[in-house]
This record gives structure tokens, C-alpha cells and sequence, in this order.
């Protein structure tokens, strides 16, 4: 029968501070998204090569 290892308390800081980023990461997408959502459509820009007339 083997034994369980504690975790170390550096693991476990490092573990909670990349679950704070993903939720941080989480957070700032959604904010994002709610602020597309709000903004009316913006017009697009149109392409270079449709307004550049070809040189013969």
C-alpha cells in the first residue's frame, strides 16, 4: 500500500493562482463580448485590392 503525498503549499499557491487567471481571462472575454454586443455595427473597411485600379 503506497501512501498519499501531501501537497506542498507551493503547489497550491501556484495552483490557485492559475485558476484566478482563468477567471480573470474568463471575465475580461465576457466583458468583451457584452461590449460587442452593445456597439452598433461598425461599417467594414474596405479591402485595398477593390478600390486599387490595375496598372497595364
Amino acid at each position: 500500500m503506497s501512501s498519499k503525498r501531501q501537497t506542498t503549499m507551493a503547489k497550491l499557491t501556484r495552483e490557485r493562482k492559475v485558476k484566478e487567471k482563468r477567471e480573470l481571462k474568463l471575465e475580461k472575454k465576457a466583458a468583451a463580448k457584452a461590449a460587442r454586443a452593445e456597439a452598433p455595427e461598425a461599417p467594414e473597411e474596405p479591402s485595398l485590392d477593390q478600390d486599387v485600379p490595375e496598372a497595364d
